[in-house]
């Protein structure tokens, strides 16, 4: 798994390219801490990530967390059918914006 940062709007996008799985959630929770601003607005662009086990899930709930702590605000977006079917059952779709292109989760942040 490869993690991208950019700020686009006064916005940061974290791009995920690869597998989010239980060999790759925990650098990927490492340095997700690492880019993630304390106080600001994220977008994670999922658009190239190809996989996601319960251990990605995990990570992806730690993210929440995180937002939850402090003032940042989060949406994700680049949903796969087959990653928003997994996130849909297990309920995780419920705690994020969920939008369809970076550009609308920036807008989604920023409003």
């Amino acid at each position: 798994m490869e993690l991208r940062k950019d700020v686009r709007g006064g916005v940061t996008v974290i791009a995920m390219d690869g597998r989010l799985d239980s060999e790759t959630a925990p650098r990927v929770q490492q340095n997700l801490e690492a880019l993630f601003p304390g106080d600001g607005l994220v977008v994670l662009d999922m658009s190239q990530t190809t996989y996601m086990s319960s251990a990605g899930l995990r990570v992806l709930l730690l993210v929440y967390r995180q937002t939850q702590r402090s003032a940042a605000r989060l949406a994700l977006t680049g949903l796969s059918d087959d990653l928003r079917e997994i996130m849909d059952a297990t309920g995780f779709l419920a705690f994020f914006t969920v939008v369809d292109s970076v550009e609308a989760g920036v807008e989604a942040l920023t409003v």
